[in-house]
């Protein structure tokens, strides 16, 4: 199987982008979800797998895959205990994938943003690289050490950082147009709200010693 996976789905989907990626990429693995299987129904592109409750996507498309395909269709109750993108997610890694591209995450209902962000603790915490790409955001969880946001690989001009839930001790950015030194980062401190390179700089280094962190890396 692919060591890489893109997962379709069933938020904002900019065509370009999406097209784009899947394109791109060789020897990928293509799961969508729910009613991210519209998009691939529509631009003819045929998934690896399917899984969702489908409780937004049609009956026609949800038929077509189960009837008139080979591709497997892992369909679930409504009534569960992971969302669907969670679901392709864990998937993915069964499948061995060690990088996973999740488009269609953001947009609409804030609640399905959060847990798809969340969401990407899980293959963090397996050593698997994870993205939730978007026209204007690139969002991945980032450990202890040092990360590198070099200006010639940024994403965009900015970048924000945010705690996922725990207090972070001894946080320093350097590089950056608003630097820290030693600071403790909480889950209430929204100071790390649209930072960016400083002038002169290659690259802004984040450093801290324990947890995890939100990392957005953003365009206008």
């Amino acid at each position: 199987m692919s060591k890489k996976s893109v997962i379709i789905s069933g938020g904002d989907l900019d065509e370009e982008l999406t097209l784009s990626i899947l394109g791109e990429l060789q020897e990928k693995c293509v799961i969508g979800v729910d009613r991210g299987v519209e998009f691939l129904y529509y631009h003819q592109i045929m998934p690896d797998y399917i899984v969702g409750d489908f409780d937004s996507t049609s009956d026609e498309i949800r038929d077509y895959y189960k009837n008139e395909t080979h591709v497997p269709v892992r369909e679930y109750n409504p009534v569960k205990d992971a969302s669907d993108t969670e679901i392709a997610i864990r998937l993915a890694m069964t499948l061995g994938s060690r990088e996973l591209i999740i488009l269609g995450a953001t947009g609409g209902r804030i609640d399905h943003l959060w847990a798809n962000v969340q969401s990407l603790m899980i293959p963090f915490k397996a050593g698997i690289d994870a993205k939730i790409l978007d026209r204007k955001n690139l969002i991945t969880i980032i450990g202890g050490g040092e990360t590198h946001i070099r200006r010639n690989e940024a994403f965009g001009p900015f970048f924000s950082v945010f705690p996922l839930g725990e207090e972070i001790f001894g946080f320093n950015i350097t590089g950056a147009k608003y630097p820290l030194k030693n600071h403790t980062l909480k889950p209430c401190d929204s100071l790390c709200v649209s930072n960016e390179i400083a002038d002169g700089a290659d690259e802004a280094v984040i450093s801290f010693r324990m947890g995890h962190v939100i990392l957005m890396q953003t365009r206008d």
